[in-house]
């Protein structure tokens, strides 16, 4: 096992079988750094090291915060159950489903809501959060594939943003890392819920 193995979150055969480095046909021009290759049938296949990384770095980012004041969207049906479990587990704010304008700017809204930061599942889809999260001059994360563009996000962590099994772990990692960071759990053991819990239905 190599030294950046030993460091990795989890062991790279669990990246590997939740597909979370397999990309699309389309790559943007910001995502090239993190693509490791092309597949001979054309899907951009991402760096597992560099997703590491970056799950590291959001990791850190979120953790500054309380749950109360961290904000998750997510447009996309593939990865509901994912954010709803980090939702039960951590008590952060959660939006699954289509997510209107104004929520996070227009203090008339019935489910106007405060937050400090914003981690949204595709710029996209999600793009409506993104611009109301500039709007209010708060920092955004974004989980981004290789079609993605990546204007205006602070923190972009590359991966499959699109399967279940790829958010699924994600998620898994975010929540127990997360709880270990803000001294809910003390180890990896104390945390009961497995990564199929995030994933499937």
């Amino acid at each position: 096992m190599s030294e950046e193995q030993k460091t990795m979150l989890v062991p790279t055969e669990e990246y590997l079988k939740a597909g979370i480095h397999i990309g699309t046909k389309f790559k943007t021009k910001y995502m090239e750094k993190f693509i490791y290759k092309t597949r001979p049938d054309g899907l951009s296949v991402l760096n597992i090291s560099k997703i590491d990384e970056r799950i590291k770095n959001m990791i850190n980012m979120l953790s500054q915060y309380e749950p109360n004041e961290i904000l998750v969207i997510c447009r996309r049906e593939n990865g509901w159950r994912s954010v709803k479990l980090f939702e039960k587990v951590t008590g952060a704010k959660v939006f699954a489903g289509r997510y209107p304008p104004g929520i996070l700017t227009n203090l008339n809204l019935k489910n106007f809501m405060e937050v400090k930061i914003v981690l949204v599942i595709d710029v996209w889809p999600d793009r409506n959060a993104v611009q109301d999260a500039i709007r209010v001059g708060i920092p955004v994360i974004a989980l981004a594939d290789t079609n993605n563009q990546a204007n205006n996000i602070d923190l972009v962590v590359p991966c499959n943003n699109k399967g279940k099994k790829s958010l699924g772990l994600v998620f898994w990692i975010l929540s127990k890392e997360y709880l270990k960071n803000k001294k809910v759990i003390k180890k990896d053991e104390e945390f009961k819920y497995k990564i199929e819990d995030f994933s499937e239905d």
